[in-house]
């Protein structure tokens, strides 16, 4: 059996300039960091050679893999030529909330593959593949900063470059600068999971304003003023520089935001947090606030019955966790 481990992340600054619609034109720029949720990805043999069998949400036995009905499985499978393989899933997080699940299985579902075929990967080519897989097969109206991210780990800097390079460069701050900023950063959960390709497919239209795409150009500025803020140590301007993030968001496409998330983003605005986010395309699943120590509690007892939800920063990236061979 074989395991693998792949994180999934907090996007700060820049969400949208990853979509080709806009770094087509103009280098787009995300700074984000991975945390401690994970989705992890088994593979074992099947018992029964010429069948394959894959669990997920659902559970599919097929003899062809044409017949799969999970679309990133399929197309994997097709590309290793795979059968007598079982395939399992199990996610710290559900998708659709933000945190880039889809990605993180297919960057997972990639290693783990690789890794049953005694083939060593870098980090580069599963993000790579994962983005070719999600965005150019299966044609996602989705960006690149999810696979990167997975498939890296830590906190970076991702450029998104016209002649579809990525460049990757990690935040590097001391120790306690970093551990200064996730003590100050509260995540809580507001349900409605939904399907971010299609927020994403009317942000991506949208681009071509001229107005949305002068927004995206100044939240692409951002990542570099963030940037030089954590490594100044200045942590504190995280707060504000979210806020206008945030409010530059809202302003690319109507489904965003909604009236209980913005209720939700006064609320604590009002109670100790000086910034924050709704994490992914949007539209429900996770809220981020930058919230100093000293007011937390004010914070959290505010948006009760909110579930706080507790992570932490990591540097690793997908990860092989367990390969033990068949006796």
């Amino acid at each position: 059996m074989i395991i693998t481990r792949t994180p999934f992340r907090i996007s700060f600054v820049g969400g949208g300039s990853d979509l080709q619609a806009f770094y087509a034109h103009q280098p787009g720029a995300v700074l984000s960091t991975t945390i401690n949720q994970y989705m992890y990805i088994s593979s074992h043999h099947f018992f029964e050679p010429d069948k394959i069998r894959v669990k997920y949400a659902l559970t599919e036995t097929v003899d062809d893999i044409q017949k799969l009905q999970h679309p990133i499985l399929r197309v994997i499978l097709e590309r290793f030529r795979l059968s007598g393989i079982e395939i399992s899933s199990i996610a710290d997080v559900p998708a659709g909330t933000g945190m880039g699940s889809s990605s993180s299985f297919t960057v997972g579902v990639l290693h783990n593959l690789y890794e049953m075929m005694g083939k060593s990967v870098g980090k580069e080519q599963l993000a790579k593949e994962a983005c070719e897989i999600e965005i150019e097969i299966l044609r996602e109206p989705i960006g690149k900063q999810d696979q990167y991210a997975a498939a890296y780990g830590g906190l970076n800097v991702f450029r998104f470059m016209p002649d579809e390079s990525v460049e990757v460069s990690p935040v590097n701050i001391p120790t306690d600068t970093l551990q200064r900023l996730q003590d100050n950063l509260l995540l809580f959960y507001i349900g409605s999971q939904r399907k971010a390709a299609d927020i994403l497919a009317t942000q991506r239209a949208n681009t071509a304003q001229s107005d949305k795409f002068r927004t995206l150009v100044r939240m692409v500025e951002l990542v570099d003023v963030l940037k030089a803020s954590l490594v100044k140590g200045l942590v504190d301007d995280m707060g504000e520089i979210l806020h206008e993030n945030w409010t530059l968001k809202k302003q690319l496409a109507g489904s965003i935001s909604n009236q209980e998330i913005n209720a939700y983003y006064d609320l604590a605005m009002k109670h100790g947090a000086t910034g924050g986010k709704l994490l992914g395309a949007g539209g429900g699943g996770f809220l981020l606030f930058y919230c100093p120590q000293s007011r937390q509690n004010e914070l959290i007892q505010t948006l009760h019955p909110l579930r706080k939800f507790d992570f932490s920063f990591e540097n690793q990236g997908s990860k092989l966790i367990h390969h033990a061979e068949m006796t």
